[in-house]
Formats: structure tokens, C-alpha cells, sequence
């Protein structure tokens, strides 16, 4: 297994999905009678996924026997406008062109379901060079337990040790660290409190994308000394 990955997260990491996650939430809010929650408030709770936003913005807790009929009408709603408005961040371009030129591979780990994160991927043209997607429901398991990474890397064919796994929530962090890989914290993504990212435990926190251009070419070449 030679060589090393890349592997990413989705929302917050890799894709600028909260335009359309959280104008699903207002036209659900809106169709429910209820009042449309802010924008800044709302794209901080994209990384928790559709149950956090719906918890935020219905002001109801993840348990509450409203919340699967909810999630449906939401996910419903959220697939008929994946990519309306969602970008992938600024300079990921350079960070993947970066990873080819280095022969690694990259691929995506995300909660978010495979039948969301798919079609997302191949509508923001990603999925030509994307070797590999884990979504939140190909497993019985999913982040912060390391089975998503681990799987990830088999698929790649690389040693857990030689991947790099970035993602903007705690929960990224305490599951490549479980699966043996070096971490990234994204403090550009979906967090509520960016001071909070310096706990986590990561390897490394970055601010940008372009900060992890330098982070993996640093990585390859501390790989190609270690033989």
C-alpha cells in the first residue's frame, strides 16, 4: 500500500453546501407555518447534517417524534436542489491538482447519504477524479466511529497511516485519529465556535483550502523519506 490520500469530508470541508441546505430548511419552516431562521445562524449547523438543522430551526430536539417525517419532507426537498448554489471552496482546484501531481488519491468520507453526496459530487464535476465516496448510509456505521475511514482507505488501497483525513467538525477529527491517520481541522467550515477547532486534537488546523496544498506536499515528502 504506497503511496498517500487525501480524504475529505463533504459539507463544510470540500463543498460550500450550506446555500441550499439552509434555503431547504426556510422553505420547509415556511411551509410549516413557522418563521425562517438566519442564514450566518443557520450555515453553522450544516455540518450536524438535516436533523441539526431541523432541530435548530423547528426549535425541537434530535428525538422528538416529529423529527423522521421532518427529515423525509426535508431530504425530499434538499434533493431537487443539490446544487443550486453550492460551490466547492475557493483553491480546492490547486489542492487536488496538487494531490495528482503527487500520484496520491483522494476521495470523499461524509454522514451525508450516498444518493445526496453522488449526484452532488458529479454536479460540481468532482467525480472524474474522485477515487473513491463513503457516504453516511454505506456502512452500519458512520462518523466519529473510524469503519467510514477505514473503508476508505481499503478502497484506495493505501495504509490508514499514509492518509490525511480534513474535516470541519469534531467528530471528523476523533474518527481519523481513531482510524490511525494524520487529521486536518478545517476552521473555514461550519463551526459555531472556530476557537474551538485548537481542542479537538487535530494534527494540523487550517484556515484555507491553500493551506492544505502545502500541508500535503509537506506530507508526501516526510513519506517518501520514511520509504
Amino acid at each position: 500500500m504506497s503511496g498517500g490520500a487525501l480524504l475529505l469530508d463533504l459539507d463544510g470541508t470540500l463543498v460550500d453546501t450550506a446555500p441550499d441546505m439552509v434555503a431547504c430548511l426556510n422553505r420547509l419552516l415556511e411551509a410549516s407555518g413557522e418563521a425562517p431562521i438566519d442564514y450566518t445562524r443557520a450555515r453553522n449547523q450544516v455540518s450536524n447534517g438535516a436533523v441539526g438543522l431541523l432541530a435548530l430551526g423547528f426549535r425541537i430536539r434530535p428525538e422528538d417524534s416529529r423529527m423522521p417525517d421532518l427529515r423525509r419532507r426535508y431530504l425530499d426537498l434538499y434533493a431537487s436542489c443539490l446544487a443550486d448554489h453550492s460551490i466547492v471552496f475557493e483553491d480546492f482546484q490547486e489542492v487536488l491538482d496538487t494531490v495528482c501531481s503527487l500520484g496520491w488519491a483522494w476521495g470523499v468520507v461524509t454522514n451525508k447519504p450516498q444518493d445526496l453526496a453522488r449526484p452532488l459530487l458529479a454536479a460540481l464535476g468532482l467525480t472524474p477524479t474522485a477515487a473513491c465516496l463513503v457516504g453516511g448510509d454505506t456502512l452500519p456505521q458512520r462518523k466519529p466511529h473510524p469503519a467510514p475511514l477505514l473503508h476508505a482507505a481499503a478502497l484506495l488501497g493505501r495504509d490508514p497511516a499514509r492518509c490525511l483525513y480534513v474535516g470541519d467538525a469534531e467528530r471528523d477529527i476523533q474518527a481519523g485519529r481513531a482510524a490511525g491517520m494524520r487529521t486536518a481541522a478545517a476552521r473555514y467550515g461550519y463551526l459555531d465556535d472556530p476557537a474551538a477547532a485548537a481542542r479537538w486534537g487535530a494534527d494540523h488546523v487550517i484556515d484555507s483550502p491553500r493551506e492544505l496544498t502545502a500541508l500535503v506536499r509537506a506530507r508526501a515528502t516526510e513519506l517518501r523519506h520514511a520509504g
